[in-house]
């Protein structure tokens, strides 16, 4: 499991300080403000929040600020939702991430609008964000905040959905949403996986 970080650990120590935050979604004018690019939307408050700005990089844009005395590496991958993983990869392996320092911040569709979920484990449910970054870890061990997407579509439109905009009525509640996933994000950075998860979770 994670040879490749195996590896990586014997070559140069990973940095235990660092943290490797990806929010999920695809690039272009045509994905903003969807249900499936909610990941993105949360970094780019966080990242705005903290005074950061967002520069170009390899596989992904890249913010990297410091708060609370921790080196923060904020990613949105920009090889689309389905080659996630190896944008996360990379950036593990170029910034000696240990797997442990890594948040996940996504969509989920099994959730409802206006709730949270932190895990640090887990099958990725159909999402091919969450399938590329485990078959590109060779584990399901990473942690991640699934932002509730709601799940109220006819049989056989999810793509159309989790494509599809906010509804009217949900923008308040996700608004909300977002201001509380941006305060997971800083509460698992300071008190771990298990903190966020009594704070945040429900």
């Amino acid at each position: 499991m994670l040879e490749w970080i195996v590896r990586l650990f014997k070559k140069k120590e990973l940095d235990s300080m660092k943290f490797l935050i990806v929010g999920l979604g695809n690039i272009g004018p045509e994905y903003s403000n969807t249900r499936h690019n909610i990941g993105f939307d949360v970094l780019d408050q966080w990242v705005k929040e903290q005074g950061a700005n967002w520069d170009t990089g390899r596989l992904a844009n890249v913010a990297k600020f410091k708060f609370r005395g921790k080196q923060i590496v904020a990613i949105k991958p920009t090889t689309f939702m389905n080659l996630s993983g190896k944008a996360v990869k990379h950036w593990m392996s170029a910034e000696r991430i240990q797997p442990k320092n890594v948040l996940i911040v996504t969509d989920d569709i099994a959730i409802d609008v206006g709730k949270l979920r932190i895990r640090g484990k887990g099958s990725p449910g159909g999402h091919n964000g969450l399938k590329d970054i485990q078959a590109q870890l060779g584990s399901d061990k990473y942690d991640r905040i699934r932002f509730g997407a709601g799940g109220n579509f006819p049989k056989g439109r999810q793509v159309e959905f989790v494509l599809g905009q906010w509804d009217k009525n949900e923008e308040i509640e996700v608004a909300l949403q977002k201001d509380r996933a941006c305060k997971a994000i800083e509460s698992w950075i300071i008190k771990g996986l298990t903190g966020a998860m009594n704070e945040f979770s429900g």
